[in-house]
């Protein structure tokens, strides 16, 4: 529509004042990001080169991951209505929070990152804006980048029966991530992204294939089989009721594996035509409906109350587990070299600036980069081994962290795209009541959704856990 008005403009000027307007901004705002494209036309190193369809490659890349797997756990708390709402809602709500972060966005071209975007969403204290969201950016990142160590060492150890110390394994994982991660631009990774969407859509079909033509599962949470009955799935609740902590950490399960607008900037910043986001958008969308709904359903109607997470620990033969688990290993690397990248490039504008090494091929930029990835990646390993159940430190972490960077930035972001006319319209109304309810959800995460993932962790620290830096296998 914006491009038909702004020929129009430009070849009869037959606008109404309201069109021409529109047109207008357009029309500025593509300027701008042409402009920033033609200033990196004599650097080395240009950033401003994916497509839209690279974009949706790349970001398919990163939400195609081990998480998914869960989903018919999460199911098996929820039930078939809970689950299925919670599924629909958080994907029509994730959707339509990105439409609103690309709407910003063009708004703000100077914006290169989350950190940028922060400060322009808060103008009254930008730089604590700026400061407060580059520690929830790093954290968040490199929290994340320690799950993928932790899970690398997890299916090695299971290929191989726990062939060497678990640590080993980490370390061998963290090196292959510093080696993926040496690309600067979010172009070459976008490649990889590829190939780790292939592998885990792979290892996918093998494990719903398996649900499907095993005899019975192994084991659930609730015991072996057939100790908590027959495979059985409830339209409702099951009963028992799963409990407060239980339910919102299930539908905290399914919300971290929507939300990634933390990367979103980011990746719009890298676009030679911004604009062109929104097909992005629209097909990462619909893609991910069609997997998220198709393993929800298929590995819960298989595997019922005996489903774990991932669903591969519920299969019965030890080769199902390993031929499935296999091809796992690369997405792991691949999607912590994607939130590697950004966490990288996000001190390493920190420390170079505007500089020429910023964007040449010299000795002290890829010095600088080089060090700063393997800086993340070592970080990462540690946590990796410090924390025993990186599951729970996610839960947390989607809590904290998601709830700003999923929900309440871009609620804030509709308030200020649209200051002065929130309630102009009967739809402007509805969508001005569905932005609090936005916000509001937001922070429930953060006040209760904190409250449940602490509780699990409490919980789990109870029992036996793994020491750090040991030998002690993490197979499934």
């Amino acid at each position: 529509m914006v491009k038909a008005l702004r020929q129009k403009y430009v070849h009869d000027h037959s606008l109404s004042p309201a069109e021409k307007r529109i047109a207008e901004q357009q029309e500025v705002r593509v300027d701008v990001f042409e402009s920033l494209a033609a200033e990196e036309a004599s650097h080395d190193i240009k950033f401003r080169t994916l497509s839209w369809q690279k974009a949706t490659l790349l970001l398919f890349g990163e939400y195609v991951c081990l998480a998914i797997l869960a989903l018919p756990w999460s199911f098996s708390v929820l039930g078939w209505v809970a689950g299925c709402f919670v599924l629909l809602g958080n994907g029509l709500i994730c959707w339509y929070t990105s439409y609103v972060l690309w709407q910003w966005c063009m708004r703000h071209p100077e914006a290169r990152d989350i950190c940028d975007i922060a400060a322009t969403l808060f103008p009254r204290f930008p730089r604590v804006a700026y400061e407060l969201t580059a520690v929830m950016l790093l954290l968040n990142n490199i929290f994340l980048i320690g799950f993928h160590v932790f899970t690398g060492a997890k299916i090695l150890n299971t290929l191989s029966d726990s062939g060497a110390c678990t640590v080993v394994f980490e370390v061998v994982t963290a090196i292959i991530g510093v080696l993926v991660s040496i690309p600067r631009t979010l172009k070459h990774v976008s490649i990889m992204s590829v190939v780790s969407a292939t592998c885990m859509g792979i290892a996918i079909l093998l494990s719903l294939i398996y649900s499907g033509i095993e005899a019975n599962p192994l084991y659930g949470y609730s015991g072996n089989f057939p100790i908590a009955g027959p495979v059985s799935t409830q339209a409702g609740l099951p009963s028992p009721a799963p409990g407060f902590v239980n339910g919102l950490n299930a539908v905290l399960n399914i919300t971290f594996l929507w939300v990634g607008q933390i990367l979103y900037p980011s990746f719009i910043a890298e676009m030679r035509r911004p604009e062109d986001f929104p097909k992005a958008l629209a097909a990462l969308t619909g893609l991910e409906f069609v997997l998220f709904f198709v393993v929800s359903i298929v590995g819960y109607y298989y595997l019922g109350q005996y489903a774990t997470a991932p669903l591969m620990g519920s299969f019965l033969e030890p080769w199902q587990r390993k031929s499935a688990f296999a091809f796992v290993l690369v997405p792991t690397v691949v999607i912590g070299a994607i939130y590697s990248n950004v966490a990288s490039k996000y001190v390493f504008k920190r420390v170079l600036g505007s500089s020429r090494h910023a964007h040449s091929h010299s000795v002290v930029g890829w010095g600088v980069w080089i060090g700063i990835v393997v800086a993340v990646w070592a970080i990462a390993f540690v946590l990796g081994n410090v924390i025993p159940s990186m599951g729970d430190f996610l839960s947390i972490m989607s809590a904290a962290f998601d709830s700003f960077f999923g929900f309440i930035f871009w609620a804030v972001a509709y308030f200020h795209i649209n200051r002065g006319k929130l309630f102009a319209r009967p739809i402007r109304t509805a969508f001005t009541v569905a932005n609090i309810v936005i916000f509001c959800f937001g922070f429930f995460m953060l006040g209760p959704g904190l409250y449940t993932s602490i509780e699990a962790i409490i919980l789990d620290y109870s029992g036996d856990v793994r020491q750090p830096f040991t030998c002690a296998t993490n197979s499934i």
